[in-house]
Order: structure tokens, then C-alpha cells, then sequence
């Protein structure tokens, strides 16, 4: 099993960027693909982005262009770059890890980060 951490949110105006980063221990990591999710408050938990093993990415319509993964395999981490940040943004920020894509994509991987807070005011 994986162990993930979260660090990098914050507070930020709307129109800045932060770097969300997720350190994985515990196993080969590279051999995972690896996704974002977040939870705004009264809302479920919702599909952000994703970058399989093969370096292929996935994102939600709401962040395309504005959001993108990357992963450093010899850090164990993968990044989440938030650009052109919008109140509409602002949740608690989930890594999660999966052997298997769909399960990375769908939300139910099986490793889960605690979550690193993001609020992004007017």
C-alpha cells in the first residue's frame, strides 16, 4: 500500500496560482497512476485530474486549461499547478493512488491522501 501526504494549499485572490504536492511512500510508486480530487463544503467529492503511468493526463471540464499534473517519479511526488484560480475553486484538495486508471479516475483508489485546504477568495 501507498502512503500519500498533501502540502501547498493556502489562501489566494482569484486569478493566482498555487502548487499543490503530493508525496507517496511505501511502495513503487511508479507504478501507480496517480489523481487529484477535492470536496467544497455540502458538495461530494469530485474528479479533478489524473496522469497514468504512461504520462497520459485526464482533467475536468472545469479545470481544463487552467490545472495540470505532473509527477516527478524520482521524488515520488506528484504536483498539481492551479492557474487563473476562481472562488468556484476553493475545497479541501485529495490525492489519491491507484494500480488501475479507472479506479484513479472514478474515485475509488486505494490510497488517500488527508487532504490540504484551498481558498480562493474574490
Amino acid at each position: 500500500q501507498v502512503q500519500l501526504v498533501e502540502s501547498g494549499g493556502g489562501l489566494v485572490q482569484a486569478g493566482d496560482s498555487l502548487r499543490l504536492s503530493c508525496a507517496a511512500s511505501g511502495r513503487t510508486f511508479s507504478n501507480y497512476g496517480m489523481g487529484w480530487f477535492r470536496q467544497a463544503p455540502g458538495k461530494e467529492r469530485e474528479f479533478v485530474a489524473a496522469r497514468w503511468i504512461d504520462g497520459s493526463t485526464y482533467y475536468a471540464d472545469s479545470v481544463k486549461g487552467r490545472f495540470t499534473i505532473s509527477r516527478d517519479n524520482a521524488k515520488n511526488t506528484v504536483y498539481l499547478q492551479m492557474n487563473s484560480l476562481k472562488p468556484e475553486d476553493t475545497a479541501v484538495y485529495y490525492c489519491a493512488a491507484d494500480r488501475l486508471l479507472v479506479s484513479v479516475i472514478r474515485g475509488t483508489s486505494s490510497a488517500w491522501g488527508q487532504g490540504t485546504q484551498v481558498t480562493v477568495s474574490s
